[in-house]
């Protein structure tokens, strides 16, 4: 019996070393194959993903509708929670494409109209200003001719603004992707409870007990970081893109709304998202209503920046996602480098589950040790 072990381990090896030669031998082939499989399973995962987001608001109005005292709504009470779910979701979007995004895309046309003009006025003022200026000496001269070397007028150009409002409304409008992704999403929340507990058996199938344990207990923590994550940021950053166009339109500060809208946009990325959206929204402030604007939008963007992360954050967040902010910067840089924006905004939850599976193993392994030295 040992040997034939053996001989099965042997073949096994093989078999799986074939594979990855293969693998590595057409490796063109495997990448395409891959990347067109994720290309068709994007509606899935969309899906997946939605539901993920869904399942929490889901499952509060299904406990409450379960309150209810009449039978029938009790019964249909998984069904209705997804339905009325859906239909809140539905009419934020109809608020938004109807009220704030006709705003946005007035303010950022007329931005991009009124650039090459702005652009013009930096250009002549830093002109007439005196060698020993100190705009010239910090070089504005430089930077301006690099700028129009990039050719920034083209980049900014209307045609260009509409070329990629065009691209994102065609990825966004793939009617049949947009049709798999809602009808994947809504089957999950419905058969949530099923799916949950075929994924147990299968677990308990192929692993120990202990395993299976282990496994249950970082599903829950990681499913419970990410949530908390990804629902807390953006409710932080509607907060605070409300708060600051708010703050904005009262100081008179041009294209208040799609600068706020910019900055809670941006937020959701930890430190490094803030800090872009503010540095535009000082560049465009500056340009559009001065240096004095630009300097006091600054002070109160700070302050109430401050504000939301000692205040109005930590209340929305807890103290379950607290991390050193040397690893949140560590985390960001590491996730943007290796998958861009969506690396970025993940990161963090990402670092912290990783954080949770090391101290439990750290504090494993050390309560193994002291008990090995007591005995």
């Amino acid at each position: 019996m040992k040997e034939e072990k053996n001989w099965i381990k042997v073949f096994i090896f093989v078999v799986c070393a074939i594979i990855a030669y293969k693998l590595f031998d057409n490796y063109s082939e495997v990448a395409s194959f891959f990347g067109n499989l994720i290309s068709i399973l994007t509606p899935f995962l969309i899906g997946v993903l939605v539901a993920y987001i869904f399942y929490f608001p889901c499952k509060r109005i299904e406990k409450a509708l379960c309150r209810s005292k009449r039978k029938i709504i009790q019964k249909k009470a998984r069904t209705l929670a997804v339905a009325i779910t859906y239909l809140i979701a539905f009419l934020i979007l109809l608020i938004l494409f109807n009220v704030v995004l006709p705003t946005l895309s007035k303010s950022l046309i007329d931005l991009a109209t009124n650039l090459p003009n702005y652009y013009k006025n930096v250009t002549e003022y830093v002109e007439n200003q005196p060698s020993d200026s100190l705009l010239n000496q910090i070089g504005a001269k430089e930077i301006i001719h690099n700028l129009e070397q990039i050719d920034i007028k083209k980049w900014f150009s209307i045609d260009n603004i509409i070329n990629y409002v065009k691209g994102a409304i065609g990825i966004v409008n793939s009617i049949f992707s947009f049709f798999v992704t809602i009808v994947v999403s809504i089957y999950i929340l419905l058969e949530r409870t099923q799916i949950l507990k075929f994924i147990n058996r299968v677990t308990e199938a192929m692993f120990s007990r202990r395993v299976c344990y282990n496994i249950g207990k970082y599903f829950s923590k990681t499913n419970e970081v990410f949530y908390k994550f990804i629902s807390s940021q953006i409710i932080d950053s509607i907060v605070i893109g409300t708060i600051l166009s708010v703050a904005m339109l009262i100081m008179n500060v041009k294209y208040a709304i799609l600068l706020g809208f910019m900055i809670g946009l941006f937020n959701i990325i930890p430190y490094f998202g803030a800090i872009i959206a503010v540095a535009i929204t000082l560049i465009i402030t500056a340009l559009t209503g001065g240096f004095t604007q630009a300097l006091w939008t600054g002070i109160v963007i700070i302050i109430l920046q401050q504000i939301d992360a000692n205040i109005i954050n930590p209340k929305i967040v807890g103290n379950s996602l607290t991390l050193s902010p040397l690893l949140v910067i560590f985390a960001v840089t590491v996730g943007g480098a290796y998958f861009g924006v969506l690396g970025m905004f993940l990161a963090v939850p990402v670092i912290t589950v990783i954080k949770i599976i090391v101290t439990d193993y750290i504090e494993y392994k050390r309560n193994k040790k002291l008990n090995s030295e007591k005995i």
